[in-house]
């Protein structure tokens, strides 16, 4: 494993991921919003997101900077970073297939939403964000660079935690006991941890 071949492995599973969301056949955008929660707040989220799982590593990958931040690349690192991000690609692939035309990139909820709680969603409530976290680890793993390695794990932290109890609320709203339910026997994001 050198570093090259790392960055060669963190852009594919970012260009396996890509594909993932534009599925031919997930029609979810075609399907009315009711409830929309995008307002300043969520672009900024999404923003320190994007930065911290596309921009910056993107920019290292390319460009190789900040070079300062560099340091040896280990290659048993590289090898578990590249399973972790197998496994969240299976996870991504589970979740868009698992939540059909409910899926949006935001906090929304579409007409004839329904509350879906079968498949890993009946292991925990955000499968999808476990992907993500999954995803930057795996991009800590691979990207031997003190800033671009764990620029994900902070980009999606600030989303995940600026999110994950307003997005509750909102499927509290919607979806009353049957959701309150629901977090009663899930975890958020590790089965049977948090």
């Amino acid at each position: 494993m050198t570093a090259t071949i790392a960055k060669i492995a963190w852009l594919v599973f970012g260009l396996v991921w890509f594909a993932l969301r534009l599925a031919p056949r997930r029609h979810s955008r075609k399907t009315p919003v009711r409830y929309s929660g995008r307002d300043m707040r969520e672009f900024a989220l999404l923003g320190a997101s994007l930065t911290g799982l596309g921009i910056v590593p993107f920019i290292y990958v390319v460009a190789h900077v900040p070079r300062f931040a560099d340091y040896p690349l280990v290659p048993a690192l590289s090898y578990l970073g590249i399973a972790v991000d197998l496994v969240s690609i299976w996870l991504f692939y589970r979740t868009h297939h698992d939540l059909g035309q409910n899926w949006s990139v935001s906090l929304d909820l579409r007409e004839r939403h329904t509350l879906v709680t079968t498949g890993v969603y009946s292991l925990v409530r955000h499968p999808m964000y476990a992907g993500f976290w999954l995803m930057a680890l795996g991009q800590a793993l691979l990207l031997p660079n003190w800033v671009a390695g764990p620029a994900g794990l902070v980009g999606f932290g600030i989303l995940f935690f600026g999110r994950v109890g307003r997005e509750e609320e909102m499927m509290i709203s919607a979806f009353g006991n049957d959701y309150r339910a629901y977090m009663q026997r899930t975890a958020r994001v590790v089965p049977f941890i948090y």
